[in-house]
């Protein structure tokens, strides 16, 4: 899964990154090393503006991480909504249309997963332990360039307030998982040898070739969008270990992808 991620760029440079045509300027997303469900994060899509006619823009926009479903109740079951399969999101009734044309990429520094020790799933599994000791982990593109993340957004009508009211409308996202690399991974000495090994699952990255065909609205079939989730060429990534500071999400700063030369001694999540 993913439900940890950072995302420090200013919203000019993923401008530059992403050949953003429209955003605002006037309101920008501080830099986040500790994103969480619920926050606002940035996303990249391509969507028609009024003043522009029906031709798709590219736009970087602020979009709370928990899509809410347009058919939803209410909008707290968006806690639950952040991540999407990327082997059933096709058919899953909440993801369907979004996936049909409202696709994103969610550009990151890199994400977070927390990894439980062998000595510590033993214990575990002898009920020694109830609680056990997890160490987090940060991976990151290898070569430090942005990791875009592959996303759904949707937008959801609260009905009980007026349409001038400013929280009339939601835009919500979902990030794209698929299964983690069984690779190994580059420099793992000691730790991980592969990224399935901290977490069974990761978040879809996709690769620049990918992103046109990603963002695209005029694709609205599944044979022809599913491809694009093929995961991407292995060895792009590194993991590391980081502080457990991480694991609250009231820390934030670049202190928490800071690389540890090994992992914590005692660690609590």
């Amino acid at each position: 899964m993913c439900g940890r991620y950072a995302a420090s760029r200013r919203p000019e440079d993923l401008a530059g990154l992403f050949d953003v045509e429209l955003w605002d300027a006037a309101q920008p997303l501080p830099g986040d090393w500790n994103v969480a469900p619920t926050k606002e994060v940035y996303a990249v899509l391509d969507r028609p503006v009024k003043e522009a006619g029906p031709k798709p823009v590219r736009q970087l926009r602020a979009l709370r991480w928990g899509l809410v479903p347009s058919w939803a109740k209410s909008p707290d079951m968006g806690v639950k909504m952040i991540n999407a399969r990327a082997e059933t999101v096709h058919e899953k009734p909440a993801y369907r249309r979004p996936f049909a044309a409202r696709r994103c990429l969610l550009p990151a520094d890199g994400y977070y997963e927390w990894m439980t020790g062998a000595e510590e799933r033993a214990e575990e599994e002898r009920g020694k332990r109830k609680r056990p000791r997890k160490q987090p982990y940060f991976v990151t593109p290898a070569d430090g360039s942005v990791m875009a993340l592959a996303g759904l957004y949707e937008f959801w009508r609260d009905r009980t307030l007026p349409e001038d009211h400013p929280r009339a409308w939601w835009a919500t996202c979902t990030v794209v998982t698929t299964e983690a690399e069984t690779t190994s991974l580059p420099g793992a000495g000691g730790g991980p040898g592969a990224l399935a090994d901290i977490h069974p699952r990761m978040p879809l990255a996709l690769p620049p070739e990918r992103w046109d065909a990603w963002l695209d609205p005029a694709r609205t079939e599944p044979e022809e969008i599913r491809p694009l989730l093929a995961p991407p060429p292995p060895g792009r990534f590194r993991a590391y270990p980081v502080s457990t500071a991480v694991s609250n999400v009231r820390n934030n700063g670049p202190e928490l992808v800071a690389e540890l030369p090994a992992p914590e001694e005692e660690t609590l999540f």
